[in-house]
């Protein structure tokens, strides 16, 4: 199974269809025993830019201490995790899609080994 390098996988991370010969793995990537984790770090990876961002902005621009700056991007980040993880299986599904899977070939790949949507 060939896996995607830093740049690759950064890109892959923000929406960009890998090359054919890394098929095998995005499959693995949204079919593991390890999906829903692989996809939070996704997400939180997504969000690290925007994060860094508003906590500068937020630090020069505003008179907000830097610990209630902090407290208040971890609970956007916390709250985008949450409601971005009510529709992993969905968006795993567009991804493996994207890469010219059926639709549902996750959904019954996690069925067949017995790995649901939720956390353990």
């Amino acid at each position: 199974m060939h896996r995607p390098g830093p740049w690759r996988w950064i890109r892959y991370v923000y929406g960009a269809r890998l090359p054919k010969r890394y098929r095998e793995w995005v499959l693995h990537d949204a079919t593991a025993r390890t999906w829903l984790l692989r996809f939070a770090i996704r997400v939180c990876f997504e969000a690290l830019p925007w994060l860094a961002a508003a906590f500068i902005l937020l630090v020069t621009v505003t008179p907000l201490p830097v610990p209630a700056v902090l407290v208040a991007l971890f609970l956007s980040l916390f709250l985008s995790l949450f409601f971005t993880m009510t529709s992993a299986d969905e968006l795993a599904e567009v991804r493996l899609m994207k890469h010219g899977f059926p639709r549902g070939t996750g959904k019954q790949v996690r069925a067949k080994h017995g790995r649901a949507a939720t956390w353990p």
